[in-house]
């Protein structure tokens, strides 16, 4: 008897580890499905936007004041440095035009992901993503600028062409406390006080960097798979950031340390106001923003009457080996070993 109890128990545990490895190869299977449903789900702008945009209204007025705030930044003189004769050393560069003028920065920096962003709305209809990619655009732009401008007028930092600004004709003048008293355009003088940080660099990086991670986040880039390719076109959009710096320092516009900073203030903005709106890049769900999640959650919840209830039937076995389901609650974490489920996983769950 006591052998038939001990062949039983060791029949039961057996049962349980088949199960258990049922499902586990089911998960990823489900998680696949509930993605491949998800990405088909449209939400037009005809039928959706207004509402969108009016969720997010408070966050236009925010940007609106940005703009106005960075117009204020732009106009206002900076601080004039005390510059003395021993600092002329590195400040006698020529005067060069820009490589990269001023006017083509918001044309790479924010219409380009913007064409970008309303590519990827034709493909997949999905109002959330085109608001929420172009507003955390606007955002990272805005808000790189308006710290950018505000710096800038701060340190009054010459650049280094600052002497040819200053005194045009070569002739330097200097007051009985050996400061300069420049005779140059008035213009030129006070641009010639807004170095640090480059302003072409920080635009630069949050607008690329911006679209380096929207991009990430779309082509599955870090899939695991070892597409490097996905990679290299993450990557063109912070090499095109970094060559238009580094012509920054090459028009003698900037000193190398002007162009560094405006580069990780731009980059580190731009990361923070991505992750505003999207999952990072990295993710599963990471190519759609979180409020197209929660808006096919909430349709599945009135779809269903109950919501999404996280429940899973779970096979259970008796010492008499017989079968029978019981449903049962599931909890924050999955049978699998990837750890959380995602967000789609309970919308696969919510649908059964």
């Amino acid at each position: 008897m006591a052998w038939n109890k001990l062949g039983s128990l060791f029949s039961f545990l057996k049962f349980q580890g088949i199960l258990q490895r049922l499902r586990q190869q089911q998960a990823p299977r489900q998680s696949e499905r509930a993605r491949e449903a998800a990405k088909r789900a449209e939400y037009p702008i005809r039928t959706y936007g207004a509402k969108v945009a009016w969720n997010h209204l408070h966050d236009w007025f925010i940007l609106m004041l940005l703009v106005i705030i960075e117009v204020g930044l732009f106009v206002i003189h900076p601080f004039y440095r005390f510059v003395g004769k021993d600092m002329m050393g590195d400040l006698r560069y020529p005067m060069k035009d820009n490589t990269i003028p001023v006017w083509a920065v918001p044309i790479y920096s924010v219409l380009l992901p913007i064409c970008v962003s309303i590519f990827f709305y034709y493909r997949r209809k999905d109002v959330h993503d085109l608001h929420h990619s172009v507003l955390g655009l606007l955002f990272a732009v805005l808000i790189t600028a308006v710290i950018t401008d505000a710096i800038k007028d701060a340190v009054g930092r010459p650049r280094p062409d600052f002497f040819w600004r200053c005194f045009p004709d070569g002739k330097d003048v200097y007051d009985k406390w050996g400061n300069v008293v420049c005779h140059g355009n008035k213009a030129d003088i006070k641009e010639g006080h807004k170095s640090f940080p480059s302003g072409h660099a920080s635009w630069s990086f949050a607008g690329l960097g911006y679209l380096s991670l929207y991009l990430a986040g779309k082509i599955h880039t870090f899939d695991r798979q070892g597409h490097i390719a996905k990679l290299c076109i993450t990557l063109i959009p912070l090499l095109a950031a970094s060559l238009v710096s580094i012509s920054r320092v090459d028009d003698y516009w900037h000193h190398w340390n002007d162009v560094f900073a405006g580069g990780f203030l731009g980059l580190v903005v731009s990361a923070f106001c991505y992750r505003q709106f999207f999952p990072n890049p990295y993710d599963d769900d990471g190519w759609g923003p979180y409020a197209y999640f929660d808006a096919l959650l909430e349709e599945l919840s009135d779809n269903n009457g109950d919501g999404a209830a996280q429940t899973t039937n779970q096979l259970t076995a008796h010492q008499t080996m017989g079968v029978h389901i019981v449903n049962q609650t599931q909890g924050s974490k999955g049978d699998s070993d990837y750890g959380p489920s995602s967000r789609l996983d309970d919308i696969e769950l919510g649908r059964r």
